[in-house]
């Protein structure tokens, strides 16, 4: 009996020193970085490689914790569902005590489960957009030297559930991050390292991660399937395409018309072709086809196809037909919906993410009390072009039924007429 007592002490030993040794190799102390504007600068850029404007205006994020803890989290309004087991609370992250909870789908009086929710959400939602949350009140930043080059340690000093814990970024060069690595009170190894590589791109326009890997024991933490839109910027988007007869336009196949005298179009919308003239040019194009291509001078077909002119005609096309049908293409691809406000009033806010000549480009519509467009205001980085207000005005119902504008202003009378708007099926 002494004997396999001597055994099972030799061997719990073994397992404690093993435990040791285990800490001892993986513990890395917290390092020490440089607080001030270059840090910052480094938050910013990460902030701006995660499309953190598209965040601010997000308004529905779902997602699950390790498949146990499900979020559905309206975060313009305040209000998180957090459900686990049989458990369901409707938390309201500014004032918990105002939360409602539900088990087995009966509300009851439950404080405990409303302080386990709230636990549960701060620890959950900061595995979702820990990125956004670099200038969070109560964090600093410091600039942190990490195999030769710049990361970022950002410390919460205060808020959530366990302030005083430390995340060291690592960071492509654009500023994505890659992986963090952290000291908290929760994990009592410092550094472990956790990946932020599996990033989705949600409709809303940010980035999210689908999954982590954890240096620790090979942990993996799957998110579930990670949502992010904007209902309420989509319902004003549906208004505005009712209001100017989308349906129409989608069974539309010819449009024309002129922009400035300068230039004018025939667009057969159907195979996608355009003929744009200016001067004695014209360019029949084939946008999805640009070798088809071809060019005429005075009306004579050319022998030759100078690549030049049809780059020119692409770019004419993609400028004029945004000032004729722009509101009709707010559901295309690469484009984020979210709404902002003007004057008191919902405006819809569009940014064209790919596509066109200068992707990345932001317009925010102002509309008129049948959602009709009547301005817009103008975001162009290209340009230098920072919130430039231009109208649109003069609509009217073509021959197809849809509504198209003939004309534009902005600045102190500076006028864009848009001559001969037609569009037949």
């Amino acid at each position: 009996m002494k004997k396999i007592f001597k055994i099972i002490g030799i061997l719990l030993l073994l397992f404690i020193l093993s435990g040791v040794l285990f800490f001892v190799s993986k513990d890395e102390a917290l390092p020490t970085g440089e607080k001030g504007k270059n840090a910052d600068a480094l938050a910013l850029k990460m902030l701006d490689a995660m499309n953190a404007d598209a965040y601010a205006n997000t308004e529905v994020l779902e997602w699950s914790f390790r498949n146990k803890h499900h979020y559905k989290w309206f975060k313009s309004q305040n209000s998180v569902s957090v459900s686990w087991e049989k458990n369901k609370v409707i938390l309201n992250t500014r004032n918990p005590f105002k939360s409602t909870v539900f088990i087995e789908n009966k509300q009851v009086d439950n404080k405990e489960l409303i302080a386990t929710a709230t636990a549960y959400f701060n620890n959950d939602s900061f595995w979702l957009v820990a990125p956004y949350k670099v200038f969070d009140s109560g964090t600093e930043r410091r600039i942190v030297k990490h195999q030769g080059k710049e990361a970022l340690l950002v410390t919460y000093t205060s808020g959530g559930t366990t302030p005083g814990d430390s995340y060291l970024w690592i960071l492509e060069d654009t500023g994505l991050p890659i992986s963090f690595k952290m000291w908290t009170q929760i994990i009592p190894i410092g550094g472990i390292e956790a990946s932020w590589s599996n990033l989705k791109i949600t409709e809303s326009g940010i980035l999210l991660p689908t999954a982590h890997a954890l240096s620790l024991f090979g942990m993996n933490l799957p998110m579930g399937n990670v949502k992010s839109y904007n209902p309420k910027a989509n319902e004003v988007a549906n208004k505005m395409l009712k209001a100017i007869k989308h349906d129409n336009y989608k069974t539309t196949n010819h449009l024309a018309w002129s922009f400035g005298e300068r230039r004018s179009y025939e667009w057969d919308k159907e195979n996608h072709i355009v003929a744009v003239s200016w001067d004695t040019i014209r360019v029949v194009l084939h946008p999805n086809n640009l070798e088809k291509s071809s060019i005429f001078f005075n009306n004579k077909l050319s022998a030759t196809k100078d690549e030049k002119l049809i780059t020119k005609a692409t770019s004419f096309f993609n400028n004029d037909s945004f000032w004729l049908v722009a509101p009709h293409k707010l559901f295309e691809n690469g484009i984020i919906r979210s709404l902002q406000k003007v004057a008191g009033k919902d405006a819809l806010l569009i940014k064209y993410t790919t596509g066109g000549t200068t992707p990345g480009d932001s317009y925010l519509w102002i509309l008129d009390e049948n959602y009709i467009p009547k301005s817009y205001k103008m975001f162009v980085p290209s340009m230098k072009m920072e919130g430039v207000p231009a109208t649109w005005d003069d609509w009217i119902t073509t021959e197809s039924g849809i509504l198209l504008p003939t004309s534009h202003s902005f600045g102190v009378g500076r006028k864009l007429n848009m001559n001969n708007v037609k569009a037949t099926i």
